[in-house]
């Protein structure tokens, strides 16, 4: 029988940045090197040392692209707003009673805005022959099931489906949804690389409440951190 594991809320930390002093030491660098190569082997090398250099500094910054804080949009009003990402058909019912007490709150506030979200799962043939509509129009399917499901609970919901990343999904709604809290739900039989990535991505950029519910099919209970 599997158990719904809860990792605890999450608030920012710090991005890493670039240390001042090194910005000066890799022009530097960069500088010494064109003009060693120059120096030693005449404007063909220079200049071949030079788009050496330029190509690592592109594939440096592909690689790693500047990440800021993930910002939602500002509120519209004073309720709760439940951003809920899922992998799959949301039907769980311990993870709808988590919901419920997240959206619904106390008897003296307004019900929570809750919008479901649902990055695109594309397969590999998907990809090969650029076919984007079957994971979307799975992904649609699988909302329309768990909205039923949240409606059962007496929660209203809307929902979308968002980028195959689960970062950029989250990042690309919160700009258009003021999420005061966001919930990730995801079910892991194994451990999953991507997802604790993604994970640790969102405790650290986003800039709101984050819960990570892991639905455990092993029947053993465990902590993500």
């Amino acid at each position: 029988m599997d158990r719904l594991l809860t990792s605890g809320r999450a608030r920012t930390a710090p991005e890493p940045v670039l240390a001042a002093w090194k910005l000066p030491l890799i022009v530097a660098a960069i500088a010494v090197v064109i003009v060693g190569g120059f120096y030693l082997g005449g404007p063909g090398l220079g200049m071949a040392a030079g788009g050496f250099a330029a190509a690592t500094i592109v594939v440096m910054a592909a690689r790693r692209p500047p990440r800021g804080p993930i910002v939602p949009a500002p509120l519209r009003d004073f309720r709760h707003h439940l951003l809920v990402v899922v992998s799959g058909v949301l039907e769980d019912g311990r993870a709808i009673d988590r919901i419920a007490d997240a959206a619904l709150g106390d008897i003296d506030q307004a019900d929570a805005e809750v919008l479901l979200l649902m990055p695109a799962r594309h397969r590999f043939l998907d990809r090969w022959s650029s076919d984007s509509d079957s994971a979307h129009d799975q992904a649609q399917r699988n909302l329309v099931l768990s909205v039923a499901s949240l409606a059962k609970a007496d929660i209203a919901a809307a929902a979308h489906v968002g980028d195959e990343d689960v970062v950029q999904a989250v990042e690309d709604e919160l700009r258009t949804f003021p999420a005061t809290e966001v919930i990730l739900v995801t079910t892991s039989p194994e451990p999953d690389v991507a997802g604790d990535g993604a994970v640790a991505e969102l405790r650290s950029r986003l800039q709101a409440d984050f819960q990570h519910l892991v639905l455990d099919l092993d029947g053993r209970p465990r902590t993500r951190t």
